[in-house]
């Protein structure tokens, strides 16, 4: 994962200046916030969270194969 530097706040300066957290995350569309020196929260707009975190329909095809590849002597014996 890529982190703009420009999106980037220690936990202290997002508590104490909190809008301009969001000023950021506004034009840039994430900030991450930093507590004690490792990334520890993603601020996002909520209208992105969604697509976001939808897998396309390969990326859940490719998967589905890999999984029913790695167990299908379970999968037999279940169908038994």
């Amino acid at each position: 994962m890529n982190i703009d530097t420009n999106t980037i706040f220690s936990m202290t300066e997002a508590n104490q200046n909190f809008s301009m957290v969001a000023r950021t995350v506004d034009q840039y569309g994430t900030a991450i916030i930093f507590k004690n020196n490792k990334p520890r929260y993603e601020i996002r707009v909520f209208d992105d969270a969604e697509t976001d975190e939808t897998a396309s329909d390969e990326d859940v095809l490719d998967i589905s194969k890999k999984l029913l590849k790695r167990n299908a002597a379970v999968y037999k014996e279940l169908a038994k």
